[in-house]
């Protein structure tokens, strides 16, 4: 999921974010000119969506801006950034802007990921100190492996002695409001018996040490020179930066899979012994209690109690400088076939954000995509100015080749 973001381009109407402070624009000052940004035009972010070869479309996005109070937002940049000032902004409004993006993967259906299109924005921008008792006592409630969950990223409210009535003076953090957002998300959504695994990402346009006349404010993320970048992850949709200077790619999510490090780990609470939870079937796929392959996401709720969590993985990157080219987010439809090279290699000629999207759906088209496809482009301070070599080309066009001869085959049998 995708929080500090952009754009969107070409999205349904019913993944349009328009509600209170959320909504689909962001906007600045230039030579002390107010101006508004409309994050549907394809030319800020690229939004492409494709069934591949199944009967339904299960994905969901969602780009948009929210507001969050400035003051949490200065409180939850890292060391690196602590020169970052609200005033930078140009006034309070525009500190509190953030941009949003979520790429959601359902799995058995749309009605959680379509329920988190429609209303994960909005939970993340509302939620409140005072939300979060009666929140971990519904999660605690679930039982099995959350009976002795403490709260995780949100322990530390639930450490204090103080009554109600002093929770409200203190602020959450960003990544206890994502954490929060999530799990209540998770108790709201009346259809949790589907799955999904969502991705945010949010960008802090600007991000720290903007311009110093705080009446120009901060430049947006397109072409700032510094960018705060927060991501929310859970499941096995993937975020992947490209690097302007060689091409390169980074990848800021791992998949929440049983058998990942990370999972194994987290769920050793229930006691089990290593892998006793772990499954095999005859194909070769690995499930969770033999039936879930993601350890984290929304939906599955009977699997709570087996350490089914949404309890977001968040990481946060400060972005300086022209050296990132691209964020690129894509829903396993398109991890299961390509890697992460050859996703962000697929993006470098690319005149435009959704022309850098369709490149890499069409291609995921092209290898004959069993799953669903789906792709969120967003251009950062290095667009169009990738270097290096495009390394994975030559392997693409074999392996397009070789899609070709096969679909030739089977349409003349």
């Amino acid at each position: 999921m995708a929080l500090f973001g952009l754009a969107r381009s070409r999205v349904p109407a019913a993944s349009r974010c328009l509600t209170r402070g959320v909504h689909d624009y962001v906007r600045g000052v230039a030579d002390h000119i107010p101006y508004k940004v409309h994050l549907k035009s394809p030319k800020v972010v690229g939004v492409v969506t494709s069934r591949g070869n199944r009967e339904y479309m299960e994905d969901a996005t969602s780009v948009c801006a929210l507001e969050i109070d400035a003051g949490e937002l200065e409180r939850s940049l890292p060391l690196s950034a602590a020169d970052w000032a609200p005033e930078n902004a140009g006034d309070h409004e525009l500190a509190r802007q953030v941009e949003y993006f979520g790429i959601f993967d359902g799995h058995g259906g749309k009605a959680v990921s379509g329920f988190l299109q429609a209303n994960l924005a909005r939970i993340i921008e509302t939620v409140k100190p005072e939300d979060i008792q009666p929140t971990i006592e519904s999660t605690v409630e679930i039982g099995g492996y959350f009976k002795r969950w403490r709260g995780g990223a949100l322990k530390r409210w639930t450490d204090w002695s103080h009554d109600k009535a002093e929770i409200g003076k203190d602020n959450l953090t960003v990544d206890e409001r994502l954490t929060l957002a999530f799990l209540k998300a998770v108790l709201l959504d009346p259809k949790q018996r589907q799955e999904a695994t969502p991705t945010e990402t949010t960008l802090t346009p600007g991000g720290p040490g903007g311009q110093d006349d705080g009446r120009q404010g901060e430049p947006p993320h397109w072409v700032a020179e510094r960018v705060w970048l927060t991501v929310a992850h859970t499941g096995d949709t993937r975020v992947l930066l490209c690097n302007s200077v060689n091409g390169e790619v980074t990848a800021l999510t791992d998949r929440h899979h049983a058998e990942s490090r990370t999972e194994a780990a987290r769920l050793r609470r229930l006691g089990t012994a290593d892998g006793a939870g772990m499954i095999t079937d005859s194909f070769g796929e690995s499930r969770w209690m033999g039936a879930v392959e993601n350890t984290r996401g929304f939906g599955d709720f009977e699997w709570k109690p087996m350490g089914v969590t949404a309890e977001p993985e968040i990481t946060h990157k400060l972005i300086e400088g022209r050296d990132n080219a691209y964020l690129v987010l894509v829903t396993d439809g398109l991890t299961n076939m390509l890697s992460d090279q050859e996703i962000v290699d697929l993006a470098r000629q690319a005149s435009d954000p959704t022309r850098a999207a369709k490149n890499i759906v069409h291609f995921g088209e092209d290898l004959g995509a069993q799953d669903n496809c789906t792709c969120i482009v967003v251009p950062l301070a290095g667009w169009g100015h990738v270097g290096g070599e495009d390394t994975t080309e030559p392997r693409r066009e074999y392996r397009r080749r070789q899609a070709r001869m096969y679909n030739g085959r089977m349409q003349r049998q």
